[in-house]
């Protein structure tokens, strides 16, 4: 018998890859009652993951459903492994990489391997996944309490672990900027970010076109802060032009056809 939690994941990867869904297609599709199906999308809508509207579900196009990993890595998929290929430049054998337990640093974990030799530091489940148990990568997983919407370790555990280490660049992104302010959805979340920008000597933000000009709760840090902020296409030249003027190390990378 598939227990609650795994049913609401397939729920939300259901609608997540269709967009939209009505409710009636949702008990057909999963062989439960009405009443089933509504408790599970109450309680996605508790989380931030779906909104309901009159007989039907959609995804979450905001807030706190912009955290949920699942939902991240499918979100501008060629602007994310454009920015992760980008973001090779500012790595070298031989170094202590920080990986934040964002989309887009997830894409680059993948590409280290092609760096080897590396320490690798990551609060990321998903990383850990693809760089544990390989040769010429030492691999740091930053403990701490677990958040199934991050898929990450967040908190005190995971803060206190990061001052302890030393990277020689670390790699992240952001949920949103606004003029040259760097913006993310959790506290807890943005927490472990600064401390892992405090523990790394260089910085680098990866963060596509589509997330300039949005807002998110928190503040994280100011574009500048960032040895080089790498985005794709799609930015217009004046904001561009505004960002630089700010001291914002600006780099524009053209998306690759996939």
């Amino acid at each position: 018998m598939i227990k609650a939690d795994e049913r609401r994941e397939e729920i939300a990867d259901y609608v997540i890859k269709l967009g939209q869904v009505r409710i009636d297609d949702l008990v057909e599709h999963f062989g439960v009652s009405r009443m089933t199906i509504h408790r599970h999308i109450d309680r996605l809508a508790q989380q931030g993951v779906l909104r309901k509207l009159h007989g039907a579900v959609t995804v979450q196009p905001s807030g706190l459903y912009e955290s949920a990993f699942r939902y991240r890595v499918t979100v501008n998929r060629a602007e994310k492994d454009t920015l992760a290929r980008a973001a090779l430049d500012y790595v070298e054998a031989g170094q202590v990489v920080m990986l934040d337990d964002s989309s887009t640093a997830n894409a680059v974990a993948t590409l280290l391997l092609d760096v080897k030799p590396l320490t690798v530091i990551t609060n990321s489940v998903a990383t850990a996944s693809l760089l544990t148990n390989v040769d010429d990568i030492d691999f740091i997983c930053l403990g701490g309490k677990y958040h199934g919407t991050y898929n990450a370790y967040i908190g005190i555990v995971c803060e206190n672990a990061v001052a302890q280490l030393r990277a020689n660049v670390l790699i992240c992104s952001a949920s949103a900027i606004t003029g040259t302010t760097a913006f993310i959805q959790d506290p807890n979340v943005v927490r472990v970010k600064q401390a892992m920008m405090a523990a790394s000597v260089k910085r680098i933000l990866l963060v596509d076109h589509a997330k300039f000009d949005r807002i998110a709760l928190h503040v994280f840090d100011d574009l500048t802060s960032f040895d080089a902020v790498l985005t794709t296409e799609g930015l217009g030249d004046a904001q561009a032009q505004s960002l630089e003027r700010a001291g914002v190390k600006l780099r524009i990378v053209k998306t690759t056809a996939q």
